[in-house]
């Protein structure tokens, strides 16, 4: 499996960590994503868990960290990240109200 995929999963992860404290005038977007790769991810794999967790939050940034496990919890990937939160304009706020 490309490590881009893994990637994509941790960095989903770390963002729902940090979205879930935001509020709805709040959004994020990745500034860093730090990556390490533990094991392969092959078709023999299974599946595959993405878990993120806040590591803290202020005004301006969150730090958040996501694990990739298996089925029985053999690590795969980790990362660190890096959000900037800001307040959304009038146009995302009327996009986010008619989703």
């Amino acid at each position: 499996m490309h490590g881009g995929y893994a990637a994509a999963l941790l960095d989903s992860a770390c963002g729902c960590a940090a979205h879930s404290r935001l509020s709805a005038t709040q959004a994020y977007t990745t500034l860093e994503l730090k990556v390490a790769y533990h094991k392969p991810i092959t078709r023999n794999t299974g599946p595959i868990r993405a878990e993120g967790r806040l590591l803290s939050i202020g005004q301006r940034a969150a730090f958040a960290e996501a694990t990739l496990v298996d089925a029985n919890n053999r690590l795969y990937a980790s990362a660190t990240s890096t959000l900037l939160i800001f307040k959304r304009n009038a146009r995302q706020e009327e996009n986010h109200e008619k989703a």
